[in-house]
């Protein structure tokens, strides 16, 4: 299934420094960054459930936001892009 992941994390403190770190790097593992805090993904149900746990163990519920976005088709076919055109092909799924 193709995600994007969208993410807001609370960088008002050093730790939540440390966090937006981390939430980057975990994403960057499961898909490729489009925009700062946006990442699309092709993910099996799997892949999915991993990136969901990963997350939850990184951010702190009461300050960080993060939305996942699953899509019925593909990303690609279902994109509407404005302005400069950047180039970020989504592999396939992963096993994890």
């Amino acid at each position: 299934m193709d995600v994007v992941v969208t993410y807001d994390i609370d960088t008002t403190t050093a730790e939540g420094e440390r966090r937006l770190t981390r939430v980057a790097r975990v994403c960057e593992g499961f898909g490729v960054r489009v925009q700062f805090s946006v990442f699309e993904c092709r993910l099996s149900p799997v892949g999915f459930a991993k990136l969901l746990g990963r997350l939850e163990d990184e951010i702190n519920p009461a300050t960080d936001s993060v939305n996942l976005y699953c899509f019925v088709g593909t990303i690609p076919d279902e994109r509407t892009s404005l302005g400069r055109r950047k180039s970020h092909p989504l592999g396939e799924p992963w096993i994890l």
